[in-house]
């Protein structure tokens, strides 16, 4: 009789814990392998999962994605990418973590993959996406049994499973090298104001402030004050740098892919810093045209990416729109961190669009063979065929004929 493998996505909470004997119990798998994927977690979350795997008797592999994310960090630059006012964290990365966990799974042999997450948010869709691509079977303990967190609690208490009663914490918290989120308690009240205890990544603003230079190239964060980083590092530098001035904190009402409606808050002061550069230095060296245009391009990008859906053929003709406006996206911006904010305060790239003596007030603005004088003509066009309507309609209206009523309710023409 042949062994039935499953390889579960695991973190070592409540949920992937009490997932392990029940892939055994009630779906009749042989072998659980767990499998966790470093997208920049602190070290803490893989000391648990590693201690949980081993009270567990659970083979467990750690595998290592923080390269791979960072250049999907990068690619959400170019495209500018938020979802609602935020800089998309979570979502980036559950399909890069996705896609690991089904090389581990077909590398060892597995018949199915499975998740712990519930039944109400979006990661469930955003590994599902990856892996109904493969021939492997997809189970999700916790959404398909219609589990409550009061009932894992008991049945891990039952179980004498390793976790601390079942309670991760007060708030639920993801972090990666992109974005730290956190949710559930008090903060689930959407009238309830965080403590400062919720963050970690930030501290409150203060009137401190600094200037940082970044180079980028093609679109691509390089370098910070000169100094060249791989995006791993870069992304760790200036997370600690801008989160010293309160830069990046987010708290909203967030729309999720099933229609519910959630309060989230978050902190991502590298993706802030970047983000604000990197569309800053696009005003410089893009058209007006290339810049609308790429406004609705973004949009699109960020929605999949939200999705979890950044592989599927829309996508790609979208990165070839978006790869080709960044050949100009070279140069340097400076960001001043202010009252919580990155603020661009300078830019400058070979590939700029603005001319200096044209756009100046104490130059006579020649441009090539253009003048001053060459835009009378334009401003006598300029809103010509609306004045046209409006003189048509003052005089339609002038010379309209006027009616008065009859004794019997009918109108008399004048």
């Amino acid at each position: 009789m042949s062994q039935e493998t499953v390889a579960l996505a695991f973190s070592g909470g409540l949920d992937t814990t009490v997932s392990v004997p029940l892939l055994k119990e009630e779906y009749g798998y042989d072998d659980v392998i767990g499998v966790t994927v470093d997208v920049g977690q602190p070290q803490a979350e893989f000391d648990e999962a590693t201690e949980t795997a081993e009270a567990l008797d659970l083979e467990h592999y750690v595998v290592d994605a923080t390269e791979e994310f960072a250049d999907v960090c990068f690619d959400a630059v170019q495209a500018n990418a938020t979802y609602q006012g935020y800089p998309l964290g979570t979502a980036l990365a559950r399909p890069v973590i996705a896609q690991k966990i089904l090389d581990v799974a077909e590398e060892h042999g597995a018949t199915a993959v499975a998740h712990g997450a519930t039944g109400k948010g979006n990661d469930q869709l955003r590994f599902e996406a990856v892996w109904r691509q493969s021939d492997l079977d997809v189970i999700a303990p916790i959404r398909e049994l219609g589990l409550t967190r009061e009932w894992e609690i008991e049945y891990a208490e039952e179980k004498g499973l390793p976790v601390d009663a079942g309670n991760d914490g007060e708030w639920s918290i993801d972090s990666n090298l992109w974005s730290r989120s956190v949710e559930g308690g008090d903060l689930e009240d959407p009238a309830h104001v965080p403590t400062e205890d919720i963050y970690d990544w930030t501290v409150a603003p203060t009137a401190e402030t600094e200037t940082v230079e970044i180079t980028f190239e093609a679109g691509v964060p390089v370098a910070v004050d000169g100094d060249e980083m791989a995006p791993v590092s870069l992304i760790e530098y200036l997370n600690d740098l801008a989160g010293q001035y309160g830069v990046g904190r987010t708290d909203l009402m967030e729309d999720r892919m099933l229609g519910l409606k959630v309060r989230e808050n978050y902190e991502h002061p590298a993706a802030t810093t970047l983000l604000a550069a990197h569309e800053a230095l696009e005003g410089l060296v893009l058209t007006k045209d290339e810049r609308q245009f790429k406004n609705s391009v973004d949009q699109e990008w960020a929605e999949k990416a939200y999705e979890g859906l950044l592989s599927v053929p829309l996508v790609s003709a979208l990165d070839g729109f978006i790869a080709e406006t960044q050949t100009a996206v070279t140069g340097t911006v400076t960001v001043k961190f202010e009252g919580g904010q990155a603020r661009p305060v300078a830019r400058e790239s070979d590939y700029s669009v603005y001319s200096e003596s044209a756009a100046s007030f104490d130059t006579a603005g020649v441009l090539g063979d253009i003048t001053q004088d060459d835009a009378t003509g334009v401003a006598k066009y300029h809103g010509f065929q609306g004045r046209l309507a409006n003189a048509a309609k003052s005089e339609t209206e002038t010379t309209k004929p006027t009616h008065e009523l009859t004794a019997d309710g009918g109108a008399d023409e004048e």
